[in-house]
C-alpha cells in the first residue's frame, strides 16, 4: 500500500496524512468513504452466523422511556430466538465476520496502513428501529461503516466516566455528547479509543465496525511473564531452590530475602536471552482466537524444485508478523534469514507469494510452506 496516496476511504487523506492529524487524536467523518456501499451479507446471512457456535454473537434488547431497562444475551442464536423485526429496540451483535466471508475479509484488509498487530476484527451490527448498546466508549479504535439504512451518532470526549449501576452493559451513566452526525450507506465514521459515542438506528440498519486492539499493560505482561516462563523452563528444565543454609526462624510467617533473591533471578534470567521478549510478543499477537480452528488439508500441493508453481495465499483465519530476526505465523516462530526472510515478509504483508516469489524459495522454505499448506495455513491458487 502506497502510504501517500490519498483515499476516498480517508475523505481523500492519505492513510500518513491520517494518522498524523487523527489516528488517536480526534475523530473524522466521511462521507461516502465507500461510495455505493452495499451489505457485503444479507440480514439472512448474519443471522445464520448468529446460529454458529463460532459466530460470536450478542444480542441486547432495551425497553421504552428515557432510562431504558438493558438486557443482554450471548449467542449462538436460532432465527426464532430473536425478536421479531417489528419489535423495534432491540441489536443483533456478530463479531469476527472477517474469519468467515471473504468479501469481508477484504474489506477490513483496506485498513491495513495500520499495523496488523493492532488490526482486530470486523464486527457487524443490525438494530431495528431505536437499536444501540446505549452511550458507552470503547478501548479499542473504531472505524464505523454504514452499511444498510440509517443511524445516528452523538459523540464527545467524554471526561465523566461514571458507568450506570446494575446494568449489565457498560452504559455511561452522564453522557455529554458533543457533535452529531445521521450516517446513510457508505458514510464512516472514525473515533479514538475512550471517545464517548452512541449510536441509534433510524428504521432498520447494519453497521460494519472496524475495531482495533489495545492490549492493556497488565494484560500483555501477564501473556508475556506466562510465555517467557515456558521458555526458560524449556532451557533450564527443574531448577529448584536449595537452602541448606536456612536455620530455624521464630517467625515462620516471614519470606525468606534469600527466596526474593531466587524469584528476582528467575525472572532475570527469564529475560536474559535478549531475543526471548520479542519472540513471546511475536507469539501472543499471532496467536489465533479460541473459536478459531483450521481445516488440515493433508499433502500440499506445491510442486517440488524446478516444477511449475501457482501462487499461494494465507488462509483469511491466518495471522502472520515478523520482526528483524523472526516469523511468526498463528503462535508459532520461526527464524528467516536471507532471501527466504525477504520473500517470508513479503507473504506476511501481501498475505500471497507470487508464481515468481515461490521459484526463489529454498527448498528448505519450500518444505516449512508445504507444511503450512497442509495445515491449512495458506491455500494454493
Amino acid at each position: 500500500m502506497n502510504v501517500e496516496q490519498p483515499l476516498q476511504l480517508l475523505g481523500g487523506l492519505s492513510p500518513q496524512v491520517f494518522m498524523k492529524r487523527h489516528w488517536q487524536k480526534k475523530p473524522l467523518l466521511v462521507r461516502q468513504a465507500v461510495a455505493g456501499f452495499t451489505p457485503l451479507l444479507n440480514r439472512a446471512e448474519l443471522f445464520e452466523l448468529a446460529s454458529r457456535e463460532d459466530g460470536q454473537a450478542r444480542l441486547v434488547m432495551q425497553g421504552p422511556g428515557q432510562t431504558p431497562g438493558w438486557r443482554l444475551r450471548p449467542g449462538p442464536f436460532v432465527r426464532r430466538a430473536l425478536p421479531a423485526l417489528k419489535r423495534p429496540g432491540w441489536t443483533l451483535l456478530v463479531q469476527g465476520v472477517d474469519l468467515q466471508h471473504d468479501g469481508v475479509h477484504e474489506l477490513m484488509n483496506r485498513f491495513r496502513f495500520v499495523p496488523d498487530a493492532r488490526l482486530d476484527d470486523l464486527m457487524i451490527s443490525f438494530a431495528t428501529d431505536g437499536g444501540g448498546v446505549g452511550p458507552h466508549y470503547d478501548s479499542y479504535d473504531v472505524f464505523l461503516l454504514q452499511a444498510q439504512g440509517r443511524r445516528r451518532w452523538r459523540i464527545g470526549p467524554q471526561k465523566d466516566k461514571t458507568l450506570q449501576p446494575d446494568v449489565p452493559l457498560k452504559i455511561l451513566a452522564n453522557f455529554e455528547p458533543e457533535q452529531e452526525f445521521v450516517l446513510e450507506p457508505g458514510d464512516m465514521l472514525y473515533l479514538p479509543l475512550l471517545y464517548a459515542h452512541d449510536g441509534i438506528a433510524i428504521g432498520d440498519c447494519m453497521t460494519y465496525s472496524i475495531g482495533f486492539r489495545s492490549p492493556g499493560r497488565a494484560e500483555l505482561a501477564r501473556e508475556l511473564l506466562q510465555r517467557l516462563s515456558e521458555d526458560a523452563h524449556d532451557q533450564v528444565g527443574l531448577s529448584l531452590y536449595r537452602d541448606p543454609w536456612q536455620t530455624a526462624t521464630s517467625q515462620p510467617g516471614a519470606i525468606p530475602t534469600q527466596l526474593l533473591a531466587f524469584a528476582r533471578e528467575a525472572l532475570q534470567g527469564a529475560l536474559k536471552d535478549p531475543q526471548a521478549l520479542g519472540r513471546a510478543l511475536g507469539e501472543y499477537l499471532t496467536e489465533p482466537k479460541a473459536n478459531v480452528w483450521f481445516d488440515s488439508q493433508g499433502p500440499g500441493t506445491l510442486a517440488p524444485p524446478g516444477q511449475s508453481l501457482g501462487p499461494v495465499c494465507l488462509d483469511r483465519r491466518s495471522k502472520m508478523m515478523f520482526d528483524a530476526r523472526h516469523i511468526f505465523i498463528n503462535g508459532e516462530t520461526f527464524r528467516a534469514r536471507g532471501r527466504d526472510a525477504t520473500l517470508m515478509r513479503r507473504l506476511s504483508d501481501d498475505r500471497c507469494l507470487s508464481r515468481q516469489d515461490l521459484a526463489r524459495t529454498s527448498a528448505q522454505a519450500r518444505a516449512l510452506l508445504q507444511t503450512w499448506e497442509e495445515a491449512g495455513w495458506l491455500h494454493g491458487l
